[in-house]
């Protein structure tokens, strides 16, 4: 008889492993052998879980979406949530914390981004990230800045920004360094958007 709470446990073993294959094999190289050697698990009980490499390979992805929400609500619990410019700094402090700089994580966003443009179930997953992201942003803006086409446009570049920054940084010789200089420019970056826009009707 299988234990109680072992099926969780195996999957988010399973998911790490794959994290750890796609660092040091990327997307195509990532098997689900390479996965189930470093996971030290059988193949089949990839494709019993996840149905094979592409459900693997996705549940991994959705596992760093969670990540990235879980470490924003996590912020908001502890600060000032009510404040919406204390949110919209929480946000970029989200995109750029430790988990986010990890070696896995980076490899695994560079590669998913590369991969998204090329496979539906990514780019829906791809779509999701971007949607969240401008939609968190956006609910901030609205309250800082009246104008609501500028609150949306100051979201939507915020978002490129953050995004831009965070990729420079990743592929930067001097990654801890350039996350801490792309964090800050991107909450200068914000101040002065509600600077220019935030008494406009």
């Amino acid at each position: 008889m299988p234990k109680v709470g072992i099926e969780p446990v195996r999957k988010l073993q399973l998911i790490e492993a794959t994290l750890k294959s796609i660092e040091a094999n990327g997307f195509q190289g990532t098997t689900i052998v390479t996965i189930s050697r470093l996971a030290g698990m059988s193949s089949g009980i990839i494709s019993h879980y996840f149905g094979g490499k592409q459900g693997i390979i996705e549940a991994a992805v959705r596992h760093l979406l969670e990540q990235l929400k879980q470490g924003l609500l996590t912020r908001l619990e502890r600060g000032d949530s009510q404040n919406p410019m204390a949110r919209l700094m929480m946000i970029v402090e989200t995109n750029f914390s430790g988990f986010q700089q990890s070696s896995p994580a980076t490899t695994t966003w560079l590669s998913f981004w590369g991969q998204a443009t090329h496979d539906e179930g990514l780019a829906r997953l791809q779509a999701v990230n971007n949607k969240r992201l401008e939609s968190n942003l956006r609910y901030s803006f609205r309250q800082l800045i009246t104008n609501p086409v500028k609150a949306a446009e100051a979201a939507r570049m915020t978002a490129a920004m953050i995004d831009g920054m965070w990729l420079r940084s990743t592929l930067s010789p001097a990654q801890e360094r350039n996350f801490r200089d792309s964090e800050r420019l991107c909450k200068e970056f914000i101040h002065l958007q509600v600077e220019r826009f935030g008494s406009e009707v």
